[in-house]
């Protein structure tokens, strides 16, 4: 049986629906990740499993109990937060000793709680700090160790990176990677920031409008999407749509306007005429003066309209002959060089069968 079970949960606003009937299942030791847009209902579904809100219908069920109806402070669960939420007045181990002080542990046993709670957040020796004198990441981690000084069952993360610049944000993806492996507690973690979801992640529930659009692990999430808004939402995709003209042996051929036929990898074979689209990813795509003799199943002509030059890649929108508009990405790995096409190139892209993923309307 899996740790946290959500069953069919629903919470409406009035007219709006916030969550609308999701049902999804996180297993002990899992780092799981509800990713989506604002407004989506990932936060909304956070705060119902910490007790800050209730479901309208549905129940959630920690390790075999339901949570419905028990207060906050009752439930095996920890909330991080955004903002950090530290006492501006109280040092760094007074923060981390507040849980255990409501929790009316022995003071006699907090000292040793406080000190592995640091040492798992490798703060140790900053227990007399106050917040003020702290990074943004170490206040973060502060946050952390506060959370974790009870042992929860459940650890809930609300967006606790947002707030950081670029590289310590990188920085501390890799150190709560590595936090979760080492106290092994569920972390279930809110994010609207798809690379933050992608790096983090054991699975990912995809979020859209209140509904689960996709459940699954990252590298399928990004590699194989459900629906056009999961493609369109992780990462750079191009849907190429139009309606299937043919398919036999996982493999189907779309009509695509601009472009003509396009085959793509399909898990099942729609009937000839379904509307649907390919999703292929920039990367996937070979781009050249002329393509190479072994380039395969689909290739298309046109020229460069635009160009994003990003450093270590360069982005190719290519118009086709037909009107069309494909993005392709190029690395800028060649010495010297900073990019391979100028604006107004002509070039020829191309692109396997299975660097495309069939997705039906």
């Amino acid at each position: 049986m899996a740790l946290l079970e959500i069953q069919g949960v629903t919470r409406r606003f009035g007219d709006f629906t916030a969550v609308d009937d999701v049902s999804l299942a996180v297993e002990a030791g899992e780092f799981f990740t509800l990713l989506g847009p604002s407004g989506c209902g990932k936060t909304t579904l956070l705060r119902m499993i910490a007790g800050f809100d209730l479901p309208d219908a549905g129940r959630i069920v920690l390790d075999g109990k339901d949570l419905v109806g028990s207060p906050p402070e009752r439930r095996p669960v920890r909330t991080v937060f955004q903002s950090y939420a530290l006492f501006p007045h109280m040092t760094v181990e007074g923060n981390v000793a507040f849980p255990l002080q409501m929790a009316k542990v022995p003071a006699a046993d907090m000292p040793a709680k406080i000190a592995e709670a640091l040492e798992d957040v490798r703060l140790t020796g900053f227990g007399k700090r106050m917040p003020h004198e702290l990074s943004g990441g170490q206040r973060q981690r502060v946050a952390i160790a506060r959370a974790l000084v009870t042992h929860p069952t459940l650890l809930l993360l609300d967006e606790p990176l947002a707030a950081l610049d670029a590289k310590l944000r990188e920085e501390m993806q890799i150190e709560l990677i590595n936090l979760q492996k080492e106290v092994g507690i569920t972390f279930v973690y809110v994010t609207h920031d798809q690379t933050e979801a992608l790096a983090l992640s054991h699975r990912i529930a995809v979020m859209n409008r209140g509904r689960v659009e996709q459940l699954d692990e990252p590298s399928r999430i990004y590699g194989l999407p459900a629906t056009k808004f999961v493609a369109d939402f992780i990462g750079h995709c191009n849907l190429l749509s139009g309606p299937v003209t043919s398919g036999a042996d996982g493999v189907v051929a779309l009509d695509v306007p601009g472009i003509g036929v396009v085959r793509a990898a399909a898990r099942t074979i729609p009937a000839t005429g379904t509307p649907g689209s390919v999703a292929l990813r920039p990367e996937k795509i070979r781009i050249a003066t002329v393509a190479p003799t072994d380039a395969a199943d689909n290739r298309v002509r046109g020229t460069v309209a635009d160009l994003l030059y990003m450093g270590d890649v360069t982005v190719y929108k290519v118009e086709t002959e037909g009107g069309a508009r494909v993005e392709a990405l190029l690395a800028n790995s060649q010495s010297g060089r900073t990019k391979f096409f100028e604006v107004g190139d002509d070039v020829e892209m191309s692109w396997a069968v299975d660097a495309g993923h069939f997705i039906a309307e």
